[in-house]
C-alpha cells in the first residue's frame, strides 16, 4: 500500500470508529456511510478505489472504536509527508459528515471528533511534496 493509500485507509478507519462508537454499524447506516466516504475521498488521480478501502473496513466489523482509532492515526503520523492542508480538511468535513449522517450526533461521536481535529492539526506534512504535486 502506498502512503497515500495508508492515508485514506486511515481515514476510512476513523471515520468507521466515529459510525461504531455509538453501537454497532447497522446495514443501513453501513451504505449511506460507504456512499458519503466515497463521495468526498473521490479522486480521478488516485490509482485505487477508495469504495473498496471503506468496504473492507465495514467488512471487518471486529474491533472497537478506539483501537480502530488509535491505529488510524499510529498510519496517519508514520504517513504524515503526504498530508497536506487541503487533505487535512478533507479529512475533518468526512468526519463530521459521517456523524451527522444519522443523528443526533452523540457525545462520544463529538468528543471522537474534536479529538481528531486536535491530534491532525498538530501533524505537518512535508510542503515540498504537496506543493510538488500541485
Amino acid at each position: 500500500m502506498t502512503p497515500l493509500q495508508s492515508l485514506h485507509y486511515a481515514i476510512g478507519e476513523i471515520a468507521y470508529a466515529i459510525a461504531r462508537i455509538d453501537g454497532k454499524v447497522q446495514k443501513e447506516e453501513s451504505k449511506k456511510f460507504h456512499a458519503l466516504v466515497e463521495a468526498e475521498l473521490r479522486c480521478k488521480d488516485y490509482d485505487f478505489d477508495i469504495s473498496d478501502i471503506i468496504f473492507q473496513i465495514m467488512e471487518k466489523d471486529k474491533t472497537d472504536a478506539a483501537t480502530s482509532y488509535k491505529w488510524a492515526m499510529d498510519q496517519i503520523r508514520l504517513n504524515s509527508h503526504y498530508l497536506s492542508p487541503p487533505l487535512k480538511k478533507t479529512f475533518i468535513r468526512v468526519m463530521e459528515k459521517i456523524a451527522k449522517a444519522f443523528p443526533p450526533v452523540t457525545r462520544s461521536e463529538k468528543e471522537l471528533i474534536d479529538k481528531f481535529k486536535e491530534e491532525i492539526q498538530l501533524i505537518h506534512g512535508d510542503p515540498v511534496f504537496y506543493e510538488k504535486s500541485l
